[in-house]
């Protein structure tokens, strides 16, 4: 865990701390984080978010048939914080990757998380009428279109990979498409969400638990870090090491998601808050409670940011910023 930075020339990612969780930060990391974290997080966060979002509106324009492009931009362009599209780019940069090289692969990851919220949101599913804010696809234009809007930005965000991609080889690429495919199909991404459905009401202990969670969730940000380190030009050992971190910080994403279900409001977290709890849902609260839930998801972090020691610590910056913005976000 990190202490925040004193200095004002600059700000870390420990600023969005509470400032209990700051009055609880060991002392003897204060140089540690100087050393690692001295770079404007926030500023980043802005710049990286508005090129993605600028590249997502450019990607998929209004055009006909106009009504599901209408409902495709509606969720993809609906906000939220680009967490895997800024991953996918700092992982680019941390292996000296161009960052543009990893736009179109940044982009195809979040246009797959934003339909798996879609999907996600359907009655069929989670039944959700609330998402980022706004109320979901299907409240605003049906569930036949969401459905359909949703499958349009899956088999999208291949082609995009596959033609807006510039300045790296056709073999990375292809191997980029294929970790995508495999990261959000019937072992990854899908495999979770239908054991998570399957497991409603049962009585699931946390290798169960952490099996739905690697694959649920962790698999799409394992596969936003593996791709940007594909385009970048990254070495086997590299994108092993970059898996590894990701795969950490992908549960620790859900972590503290259980917790902040329990924990927060619908309007401070833009979505239903406790869901899960109606649901009867298996979570990390549940099974551990709130405060070894919190200490996990610590344990999380600190294996996370383990991966990335042997990396140039500047250009590393970013990503353990990022894995510190998940484990302490409030939303």
């Amino acid at each position: 865990m990190f202490r925040p930075v004193s200095s004002s020339s600059f700000s870390s990612v420990s600023a969005i701390l509470t400032k209990e969780q700051q009055s609880n930060l060991p002392e003897n990391k204060i140089e540690e984080t100087h050393l690692k974290l001295a770079f404007d997080f926030k500023s980043y966060m802005l710049e990286k978010a508005n090129s993605v979002n600028q590249a997502l509106d450019s990607a998929v324009p209004l055009k006909h048939p106009e009504k599901i492009h209408e409902s495709m931009r509606y969720s993809l362009l609906a906000g939220g914080k680009r967490v895997r599209p800024m991953l996918c780019i700092a992982a680019c940069e941390l292996v000296g990757g161009d960052p543009l090289t990893a736009m179109p692969a940044a982009c195809a990851v979040e246009m797959i998380h934003t339909m798996s919220l879609m999907h996600d949101d359907l009655p069929c599913m989670d039944n959700d009428d609330f998402r980022r804010g706004k109320p979901t696809n299907h409240i605003v234009y049906g569930e036949d279109v969401a459905v359909l809007a949703g499958d349009a930005l899956l088999s999208f965000s291949f082609e995009h990979i596959a033609t807006a991609t510039e300045g790296v080889s056709s073999d990375r690429i292809l191997r980029a498409i294929g970790e995508l495919a495999k990261c959000i199909g019937s072992e990854g991404l899908v495999a979770g969400q239908v054991v998570d459905i399957c497991s409603e009401g049962a009585d699931v202990g946390l290798d169960h638990l952490e099996f739905i969670h690697l694959h649920k969730t962790a698999a799409l940000l394992e596969g936003s870090v593996v791709l940007g380190a594909i385009m970048g030009g990254g070495s086997d050992e590299e994108i092993e090491k970059l898996r590894k971190f990701a795969r950490s910080i992908g549960l620790l994403f859900q972590v503290v998601d259980d917790i902040l279900d329990v924990t927060k409001s619908s309007e401070e977290l833009g979505k239903t808050a406790g869901k899960d709890l109606v649901a009867d849902k298996t979570t990390y609260p549940k099974l551990l409670g709130i405060e070894k839930s919190r200490e996990f998801a610590e344990k999380l972090n600190k294996e996370a940011q383990e991966q990335l020691l042997e990396f140039d610590q500047i250009k590393a910056a970013p990503l353990i910023a990022l894995a510190n913005y998940i484990a302490y976000r409030e939303n």
